[in-house]
């Protein structure tokens, strides 16, 4: 087989065998530590620009299927496993993981000591890796790593340019779009929502047009300050239309309430994340991805936690005291992963009916 490198930005450097795209990449490397789901992963937006390990020592065994698609185009760097299995076997399985990451024009890498990475990632923090081909210099390959500069505009890379329905018959939702999961979607089919799915750098007057009944905020890849534009039409919308962030979204919605956030050393990305609800002390398995975080002690007094993550105490949830607006920092859609937390699109819909009928006594 193939020899593929894998070169981190300390030094690091990892030999393992090819499969997938044959091309060279640069990315931020991070980890997943789901069982399962990795054709979900992978082709969630939310690694967009990213190399994504999965700790798990067996990935491929059930090959790729036409259902579990997050996205038609999956934008992820690169793939590092310990092992990808040589045949799929299931009932669904229309291709292998290695004819997949061919046909996305995605490289990976297998034979690679995951555990050792994932330690290495834990101590260090995330940071850029290097995909290449074993018979590059390694000299070269390390220089030019270091002087590569990830890109920013990461949202834009993977929104949609132009708004697109996904026709229901009930509630009308907005959608914008930051990188969306198609399991959020899903999750609004099955109430039979109306939903018209619109551009990240939308405005809150084009949103009001539309006559939605309530906004979703998406998750999405990258920085949230990356995205400034987005504070201003939440800021607009927020008071006269219910707000649901998920994510990325979620960050972006307290951003624009005034508070902070930071880059988490490794961030959280996997399926077997325990939140607790504040209120209530239910706590919920919950699927996550993201390397950003709210900083808790800027929260600003309109706005108050939900939830919080119980191994790091990071805020995974808040409320608008004045408005009808919440947000989630995990994936209630959960796809793929646990879907204790998936009534919270029925409290989404429950507080848009209590919104209307609020304004319905008032006038």
């Amino acid at each position: 087989m193939t020899k593929r490198l894998l070169i981190l930005e300390d030094g690091t450097i990892f030999e393992g065998q090819a499969f997938g795209a044959d091309l060279d990449v640069t990315g931020e490397i991070v980890f997943n530590t789901g069982m399962t789901g990795y054709q979900e992963s992978i082709t969630d937006q939310s690694y967009n620009g990213q190399i994504l390990t999965f700790t798990y020592p067996l990935v491929g065994n059930y090959g790729v299927n036409r259902d579990d698609y997050e996205s038609i185009k999956p934008t992820c760097k690169g793939v590092v496993v310990s092992e990808t299995a040589r045949r799929a076997s299931n009932w669904r399985n229309q291709m292998t993981l290695d004819e997949f990451l061919k046909a996305k024009g995605i490289p990976g890498i297998s034979g690679i000591d995951t555990r050792a990475l994932t330690k290495i990632i834990r101590q260090h923090g995330t940071m850029k890796a290097t995909l290449a081909n074993s018979g590059d210099v390694i000299e070269h390959l390390q220089d030019q790593l270091r002087a590569t500069v990830l890109p920013t505009n990461n949202i834009e890379q993977v929104s949609t340019k132009t708004a697109y329905p996904a026709p229901g018959i009930g509630k009308n939702i907005v959608l914008v779009d930051f990188g969306l999961k198609h399991s959020i979607l899903r999750e609004f089919s099955k109430r039979d929502c109306n939903v018209t799915v619109v551009p990240h750098d939308i405005t809150a007057e084009e949103i009001l047009h539309l006559n939605p009944d309530g906004v979703m905020l998406s998750n999405g890849p990258g920085n949230p300050t990356d995205v400034p534009h987005a504070l201003d039409m939440i800021r607009g919308v927020q008071g006269k239309i219910p707000i649901f962030g998920i994510c990325m979204g979620h960050q972006l919605f307290s951003l624009a309430n005034g508070a902070t956030t930071y880059k988490m050393k490794f961030g959280h990305r996997g399926f077997n994340h325990a939140v607790r609800e504040i209120a209530t002390g239910r706590v919920d398995f919950t699927s996550q991805n993201h390397g950003y975080a709210v900083d808790r002690a800027t929260l600003p007094d309109c706005l108050m936690v939900t939830h919080e993550e119980i191994n790091d105490k990071s805020v995974e949830g808040v409320r608008h005291r004045d408005f009808p607006a919440f947000s989630v920092q995990f994936h209630p859609d959960a796809a793929p992963g646990p879907h204790d937390a998936s009534y919270l699109f029925d409290e989404f819909l429950e507080l848009i009916d209590a919104f209307q009928a609020e304004r319905a006594n008032r006038y």
